[in-house]
């Protein structure tokens, strides 16, 4: 059984996001967008997907490597522009071949698998549907993650300092380091092996993987992916000098 996954090129309500990865690369609590379309279309039946990529083709095949993971065999196929379901399949489909039901066959990963809401309309949206994933986020295979209360889950070798406060919802991911006196949550995202330390603050915001949050910095309402932070309230953005925020 074979499917087409169409990768999203540009998105003008996200530009910012684009910048140092492709959009089907951004990750959201710990795993790229376009793993949990892979994971979905494995559990559909698919045996063999199609990966139409015009941004940064190279960039999604070092992350899906040949697809043994996931029990698929995957090809990266680029092309000159993202192309429309029909066209995938008047380009694609042979017959002969066996292709999962229509609504699988071929799939535009700018969606979370479930949510059929485009994810990359607004940064308002992305992070508001990034918030709403953390549960579907947690009930997939993850090795060594915990919830240590409801709505508040923990990923493996992080480190949590006492007299850190975690509000629920909030995820924290793998290797973390979170200092004391620090806030996290509510509605908070904090991606793998980011540093938060003494006193910081961290609500309605997701902190991208390998970012460090000085201390006593409040990071409210935004993305804050490395130097980048982007206020998905007002679509402002700042790019702070320093390596940290």
């Amino acid at each position: 059984m074979k499917s087409i996954l169409i990768t999203p090129d540009e998105r003008g309500g996200v530009p910012l996001l684009a910048e140092n990865a492709p959009l089907a690369n951004v990750v959201i609590c710990g795993k790229p967008l376009i793993a949990y379309w892979l994971e979905y279309l494995a559990k559909a039946g698919a045996k063999e997907v199609l990966v139409l990529a015009a941004d940064r083709p190279q960039e999604i095949r070092s992350v899906l490597g040949d697809g043994s993971r996931w029990g698929l065999k995957i090809q990266v196929l680029p092309e000159s522009r993202e192309l429309t379901p029909e066209e995938a399949r008047l380009k694609y489909h042979v017959d002969g071949e066996q292709w999962l039901a229509d609504g699988h066959d071929v799939v535009v990963a700018d969606e979370l698998p479930g949510i059929p809401e485009k994810l990359f309309s607004s940064y308002s949206t992305f992070i508001n549907l990034a918030h709403r994933w953390m549960p579907h986020a947690a009930a997939t295979c993850r090795i060594g993650l915990r919830e240590m209360r409801p709505g508040v889950w923990v990923g493996l070798h992080t480190r949590i300092a006492p007299g850190a406060t975690l509000n629920a919802p909030c995820w924290i991911g793998d290797n973390v380091s979170i200092g004391g006196e620090a806030v996290i949550g509510p509605m908070a995202i904090v991606e793998d092996r980011v540093m938060v330390e003494s006193a910081a603050e961290v609500a309605g915001s997701q902190v991208a993987p390998d970012t460090l949050v000085g201390s006593f910095t409040r990071v409210r309402n935004s993305l804050a992916l490395g130097n980048l932070l982007i206020d998905w309230g007002n679509n402002s953005s700042l790019r702070v000098p320093d390596a940290f925020l």
